[in-house]
């Protein structure tokens, strides 16, 4: 299997995101055929069409960026049964100007992550709407809804066996996915 670039998209922008510690420890658990990179999303002006004649240059770094993966992990956060406005800006900046989509093509994966019981299952399943869209292949299992997040980490450390197991069977999952779809 070949070396694959993956770009790890964190919803939260919030400094001890529980996304991010759940990115982080999948980086830490993927498979030496998986290259993962957080690629921040925090600094990206609100996308206006009016900016596609003459892009801001964070617009054209984080589309650049985009395109030289050859996939995406998403995690995120759900905000009013939905994903984090900074999450759907990243693709709405990615995603312009119109037929000219960093994300097309690219194989990815959600895994959804609370503090609550429920998982995120609503930002799950309303990021993977966009997804169709944009012509990236979703991998469908196994689905990813972490919940009661607060109690999986002392500190920055997953303390729970399960749940790192079942992150280790969805990353070694991911990666098979990739290698399957990636161009």
């Amino acid at each position: 299997m070949a070396t694959r670039k993956i770009a790890v998209i964190v919803g939260s922008l919030r400094k001890d995101s529980f996304n991010r510690k759940i990115a982080k420890t999948l980086m830490l658990l993927a498979p030496s055929t998986l290259e993962m990179e957080i690629v921040e999303i925090g600094q990206l002006p609100l996308y206006n069409q009016d900016d596609d004649a003459a892009p801001p240059a964070t617009y054209t770094e984080f589309r650049d960026k985009i395109k030289s993966f050859d996939g995406v992990l998403f995690c995120t956060p759900e905000y009013n049964r939905s994903v984090p406005g900074a999450l759907k800006n990243a693709i709405d900046v990615g995603s312009r100007p119109y037929g000219q989509s960093a994300w097309s093509g690219k194989p990815c994966a959600v895994i959804s992550v609370t503090p609550g019981g429920t998982g995120a299952f609503g930002a799950n399943h309303h990021l993977r709407q966009s997804l169709v869209f944009l012509d990236m292949p979703a991998m469908q299992q196994p689905e990813a809804y972490i919940s009661n997040a607060a109690k999986l980490y002392d500190g920055d450390a997953l303390k729970d066996e399960s749940t790192k197991a079942f992150l280790q069977k969805f990353i070694d999952a991911f990666a098979s996915w990739v290698e399957r779809h990636a161009d």
